[in-house]
């Protein structure tokens, strides 16, 4: 091989040579011009770049399309660009703040000085954009020198973008053109624009500039792109099914929260049914965790500062947590607790231990706090107090792997019962290239990177590896669940911490008389209630599985004259802990039976003069219809049928 020569190393571990500085879109092109049609951009030693970057070294290569999460990241980004490149045509003089790729589409931050956009006027902009993406216009990188950029932005008199400049180092800074579009951007971005075939911009939002409410609130413009028409209809139609499905939408229709600006913003009030449902969440895990000898703790809503400063919460926290809370005593302080594990470390504290008590596993629902902004506040997907399904196992070392797995069984069970069938567990590990980001001992870090990897295979788990996304105290299993439209969210997470039994001194007496660190595991199968039950509204329309719904059936008396026999049939399903209500309104079966569907009861119970003399019920199932004739006895019967099914393991 030349020295003009670069070896180039394909995911299926094949090696090819190449002459130096040949891009991906030029190794894609002698694979097939029909793959080098459709790369977007290329990982390059497991960096994405742009696919008409240089190599000028050898490198391991994936090139990236469509199909590739990265790719479809790199599509939007490249077409936030379009978006700036449009609006700066149609609007001049504005400014840019940020334009990122989101899970699905993008946004960009715009300033518009005193004229506010309407929101018709999306379209319009819409039109620019595709005018603009026929023009195939390149996406252009260029290394510029940090004096030379903040003289282009000074001269343009966009403060937001000399404002990231402050905080960049000369010699790692980069522009991207498209036509007659210039941006501060570190990439990567498609070939070029015509790649972008359909264009949808979605909403307008406000944003403070960088997150802070003393700053200038910017117009945070989102849309979404795809390559072909095809694929943005199907998209809009799921939208349209997204909306029907809004948690916030049928959380107020079922009655089960809502939101009050005099108790504060993110800050949910769980109505009758809401609690019943969130009880019925919770008693299901605790008896799983009395099973699996977990013991119940209960810790305060608050904690001395010092706490978080030993846990190292603070640190990390701090900024987006409630204000210390001062007390009479000067210098004192207390927060609103930002997490459990502080105070558990702190019970498994209280005593001393031995190796023969291990592990150790404490559970608690416990209530936690943080200050999001808000304009990041969402329903119950984002919110400022919530309620994390906590459990924290303190083992020795040759207990992690075991303990571990035992966890991802739990978390397995409860996504079954729950009706989550499409899930992948991410195992998030820390940036080797950025390790000052995370507290601890390599050693410690490698042990328990290994024993995570261990037992997702040990499970045959079907798992993706992300760098950077482990906690600041050590890597962790999140489980990514599609729900019903496809949509990917994190729940149940399982993390090993060899760092907080350093930082509270924990110990225990090993079986060499020695004293010892126990090993420390978080879980929380659920997340955060809050967020878990937003996700099942969704996931399931509101139509709970039976053992969850908090009204289980409604009894339907065709008229007052069989409200009696309605309330004998009420009483026998209540001792049989089956929950319902009576409809004895003076209104017509039939209007009953539509009220009852809206609500998504799952199952309604007709009583009327043959089923009070032969001592039946009629039955009829959401969304199934009419179900015959039963006895109470055989009724509570098959009712039992369907949850242990449901639960069974």
């Amino acid at each position: 091989m030349s020295d003009q020569e670069i070896k180039i190393t394909f995911p299926d571990g094949s090696v090819r040579e190449f002459e130096k500085g040949s891009t991906g879109l030029q190794i894609a092109s002698s694979i097939s011009e029909g793959l080098a049609r459709n790369v977007l951009a290329a990982k390059v030693n497991g960096e994405v770049w742009d696919a008409t970057r240089p190599l000028q070294d050898d490198a391991s290569i994936e090139l990236l399309t469509w199909n590739d999460r990265e790719g479809k990241s790199t599509f939007w980004h490249s077409s936030a660009h379009l978006m700036a490149e449009a609006l700066e045509a149609l609007y001049p003089g504005i400014k840019f703040g940020i334009g990122p790729p989101i899970e699905n589409g993008f946004y960009y931050d715009v300033d518009f000085g005193d004229k506010p956009l309407d929101g018709a006027e999306l379209e319009k902009i819409e039109a620019k954009m595709a005018e603009l993406a026929k023009q195939k216009s390149e996406y252009v990188r260029k290394d510029v020198a940090k004096p030379a950029a903040v003289e282009y932005f000074k001269n343009k008199g966009d403060e937001y973008k000399l404002d990231l400049l402050e905080g960049l180092e000369d010699g790692t800074i980069t522009f991207y053109e498209q036509g007659n579009f210039v941006d501060l951007c570190r990439g990567p971005h498609i070939p070029h624009t015509g790649f972008i075939k359909a264009i949808k911009l979605l909403n307008i939002a406000g944003a403070y500039w960088r997150g802070d409410e003393k700053n200038k609130m910017l117009t945070r413009i989102y849309g979404i792109t795809f390559p072909k028409a095809k694929e943005l209809q199907e998209y809009l139609t799921l939208l349209e099914e997204a909306k029907k499905r809004d948690h916030r939408k049928l959380g107020r229709e079922l009655e089960l929260f809502t939101f009050s600006e005099k108790v504060g913003m993110g800050l949910p009030l769980w109505l009758p049914k809401g609690t019943l449902l969130r009880e019925r969440l919770v008693n299901f895990l605790k008896k799983e965790q009395d099973r699996s000898g977990y013991q119940q703790v209960i810790t305060p809503h608050i904690g001395h500062r010092a706490l978080y400063e030993t846990s190292g919460h603070y640190e990390k926290y701090g900024k987006d947590s409630f204000q210390p809370i001062t007390t009479p005593n000067e210098g004192e302080s207390f927060l609103l607790k930002p997490m459990n594990c502080p105070h558990h470390c702190e019970i498994y504290k209280s005593k001393p231990r031995s190796y023969k008590e291990l592990p150790v596993r404490y559970a608690e629902f416990g209530t936690v706090y943080r200050y999001e902004q808000s304009g990041e506040l969402h329903g119950l997907t984002r919110v400022r107090g919530f309620t994390q399904d906590d459990a924290h196992i303190f083992c020795r070392q040759d207990q992690v792997k075991e303990e571990f797995i035992k966890v991802i069984d739990l978390v397995l069970y409860v996504f079954k019962a729950l009706g989550f069938d499409d899930f992948t567990a991410q195992i998030s590990l820390r940036d080797p290239a950025d390790k000052q980001k995370y507290i601890g001992e390599d050693e410690a870090w490698n042990m328990a990177e290994q024993a995570i990897i261990e037992a997702a295979n040990e499970r045959g788990l079907v798992t993706v590896t992300e760098l950077g996304e482990a906690a600041f105290y050590g890597p962790k299993l999140d489980f990514m669940v599609k729900d019903a439209l496809g949509r990917s969210w994190q729940l149940g997470t399982i993390q090993v911490d060899y760092q907080l039994p350093n930082r509270f001194e924990l110990e225990y007496v090993g079986a060499d008389n020695q004293r010892h660190r126990p090993v420390m595991i978080h879980r929380a199968p659920f997340g955060s209630l809050e967020r878990f039950v937003a996700v099942l509204i969704e996931h399931c329309a509101g139509n709970f599985p039976l053992w969850l719904a908090p009204e289980q059936v409604i009894i339907l008396p065709i008229s007052e004259k069989y409200v009696d026999y309605a309330e004998e049939i009420k009483l026998h399903l209540d001792e049989q802990g089956i929950t319902g209500t009576i409809d004895n309104r003076d209104e017509k079966i039939g209007r009953k039976i539509r009220d009852a569907e809206v609500k998504k009861i799952p199952f309604m119970i007709i009583v009327g003069e043959k089923e009070q003399e032969e001592r039946k019920l009629s039955l009829r199932k959401h969304g199934a219809g009419d179900q015959g004739s039963f006895t109470p006895e055989e009724f509570v019967s098959y009712f039992q049928d369907i949850i242990n099914a449901s639960l069974s393991k």
